[in-house]
């Protein structure tokens, strides 16, 4: 199959993901490019469509999956491209992927569990990072909470790497998730700078979820009510704090040495 013109109503559905609102409604969302696309293939995401440059055909590191089951593959229009994508040079491929709304009841029931929780973490290149160091430490997944930046917004899934691929990421109400969470064994851990204990003497081992909190304002008020244990992470030169990506980080890779070295 293949589409050229940008009036196509599939065009039209596809090019509306750039935006929260349609991906909402739809169930759906769009990622940009051979790696991406790739990654979402070989870990077996809900994929509807891959849409290729038509012009330049299948691109060589995805033709060993053409004939993947219930995985439509069509040829579009350079102008197709565009209007679907949001970097200003796209490249020659782009996926529709349906949502999954399943990973938030495999966090809660997982033991031992080691996940990231973000409250009200705005900015899309701080997401994408967190979410590509839970992947490198080996956490279970990632949370978001409401007032984060949309997870499948191009941008933040661009800034992951794959790594959203390899790990539940689930957006969810944060004073619904997280009793939830505590009343199953979980202990939520946060950061302070008034915290009596070092993120290096503090026991990561167990259910614990980390709660990184708003780059500016950090935790809000009811979700500092659930947390359980805070912590600071000791800083030997002058900076006045680390952002919420490199905090987040860090504490992920004590918890991955405590648990694993």
């Amino acid at each position: 199959m293949e589409i050229a013109s940008v009036n196509n109503p599939r065009v039209k559905d596809w090019a509306q993901l750039l935006e929260k609102k349609h991906r909402t409604r739809q169930g759906k969302y769009i990622i940009e490019g051979i790696h991406l696309v790739q990654e979402a293939l070989l870990h077996q995401a809900e994929i509807e469509c891959i849409a290729y440059d038509m012009d330049k055909g299948i691109p060589g590191e995805l033709s060993r999956y053409e004939g993947t089951a219930g995985v439509e593959w069509i040829g579009v229009s350079a102008a197709v491209i565009a209007k679907c994508t949001d970097t200003v040079t796209p490249q020659a491929v782009f996926a529709v992927i349906r949502k999954d709304t399943k990973q938030a009841d495999e966090l809660l029931r997982k033991p031992d569990s080691l996940v990231i929780v973000l409250d009200r973490l705005q900015d899309p290149g701080n997401v994408g990072t967190i979410i590509r160091s839970a992947d490198a430490a080996g956490a279970d997944g990632v949370i978001l909470g409401r007032g984060s930046a949309d997870v499948y917004n191009p941008k933040t899934i661009r800034s992951t790497m794959g790594s959203f691929f390899h790990l539940p990421v689930v957006e969810a109400d944060l004073r619904v998730i997280l009793p939830e969470a505590k009343e199953a064994g979980v202990t939520l851990v946060s950061t302070s700078l008034a915290a009596e204990h070092s993120c290096y003497s503090y026991d990561f081992k167990g259910s614990r979820w980390i709660v990184i909190g708003n780059e500016g304002s950090g935790v809000s008020e009811e979700v500092n009510e659930l947390v359980d244990d805070a912590v600071i992470i000791p800083s030997k030169g002058q900076a006045e704090s680390l952002n919420a990506a490199m905090a987040a980080t860090v504490l992920l890779f004590e918890a991955m040495r405590q648990r694993h070295y």
